[in-house]
């Protein structure tokens, strides 16, 4: 149990740096042609894309990173990571 609890650190961990990591190279490479924007892309859209389409339109400006990496670093540890600790707990 703790390992997989650890898993699911290391993961939230990992997604906050590939969603980051997809901020800054659409900053250096707005078209996105080469292979680390695509796997970045990738790795994010699927949790990108439900935030999108629940966020208003704001032009040009994409909030759902920054909406995501606060979901994962501010509501993961207090409520999700508490959550999913009581859930292994009282499984056989």
């Amino acid at each position: 149990m703790e390992a997989l609890i650890r898993f699911i650190d290391i993961l939230v961990y990992v997604l906050t740096f590939a969603v980051l990591g997809r901020v800054i190279m659409s900053w250096v490479s707005p078209r996105g042609e080469d292979p680390l924007t695509a796997i970045l892309y990738q790795i994010t859209e699927p949790i990108l894309a439900p935030i999108r389409r629940i966020l208003p339109n704001f032009g040009m400006f994409d909030f759902s990173p920054l909406i995501l990496i606060l979901l994962m670093n501010y509501l993961y540890p207090t409520v999700i990571r508490k959550f999913l600790i009581q859930i292994l707990l009282n499984t056989p």
